[in-house]
């Protein structure tokens, strides 16, 4: 028998049965790398939904006090006199202050709402002083006294409110201009009598709202504001600041912040 032949066949066998048993061992070749990293997208940015904030500003009186024309009458030639109406007194500035509360709707670059707020003031209008004596044009040396106590009294506005409709444009996504009115209603008291009561009347103005974060805005904004007269009636009332009809103009600034409830999961194009 031929051993040197039977050995070589059986290192060939063997040869053959290790590179099978090393064709199924695993890989050795290094893992994958990872996937890049994908930021998430940026929050969504919408003017749709509720909204609630406060303000503060300063407001001044839109009309001045203003004697009207007054009887008087010569206490030494007699006779009484018709002295023309004269404009004293002037308007008082003052602080305000309160909070808002209101919804928008974006349309595109097209924002409407509401907003209705609450404002406590310290604002405050010139009275005009009582007239006493005029010099006589018949008496030399004489004065025409007042047949009743001339002057009209300042008012003060305590507080005051309003429900207001607004609509605006988008000039960039973050900057809204707008323009504002609707209804207005303030407590009004005499400076004089002491008297107040509650008027209504009417409002409106514009302003600027900037969005600086997701659910953050801050706001510039003006309002003229008229309401009615009220409080006692005739020449009594208007003397004594009771008849008054307070026209003001307010400058504030606040900042919102927005809830987004009820928001579009879609941004709006612009």
């Amino acid at each position: 028998m031929n051993y040197g032949r039977i050995a070589a066949l059986a290192i060939a066998v063997m040869g053959m049965g290790g590179s099978a048993v090393a064709a199924d061992l695993p890989s050795r070749k290094a893992p994958p790398p990872p996937p890049a990293y994908v930021p998430p997208p940026p929050p969504l940015m919408t003017w749709t939904g509720i909204y609630g904030g406060l303000n503060l500003g300063g407001g001044w009186s839109a009309n001045s006090a203003k004697n009207k024309d007054r009887l008087y009458t010569d206490p030494v030639a007699g006779g009484l006199w018709l002295l023309p109406s004269a404009t004293n007194g002037g308007a008082k500035a003052g602080v305000e202050g309160g909070g808002q509360l209101g919804y928008n709707y974006q349309l595109g670059s097209i924002v409407v709402g509401a907003e209705t707020d609450f404002q406590g003031t310290s604002m405050r209008s010139g009275g005009a002083p009582a007239a006493l004596a005029y010099p006589s044009p018949v008496t030399p040396g004489g004065f025409l006294v007042p047949v009743a106590p001339a002057g009209n009294a300042g008012v003060a506005l305590n507080w005051f409110g309003t429900a207001r409709g607004r609509a605006g444009f988008l000039i960039m996504p973050s900057l809204l201009v707008y323009g504002t009115g609707g209804f207005a209603y303030g407590n009004v008291q005499s400076a004089f009598t002491g008297h107040s009561d509650t008027r209504t009347g009417w409002t409106a103005g514009g302003g600027a709202e900037w969005m600086f974060m997701p659910n953050w805005s801050a706001k510039a904004e003006y309002l003229f504001t008229d309401l009615d007269s009220g409080g006692a009636k005739g020449w009594a009332g208007n003397a004594l600041g009771d008849q008054r009809h307070p026209q003001y103009n307010v400058v504030r600034a606040g900042v919102n912040y927005h809830f987004n409830w009820g928001a579009s999961p879609a941004r709006a194009g612009y």
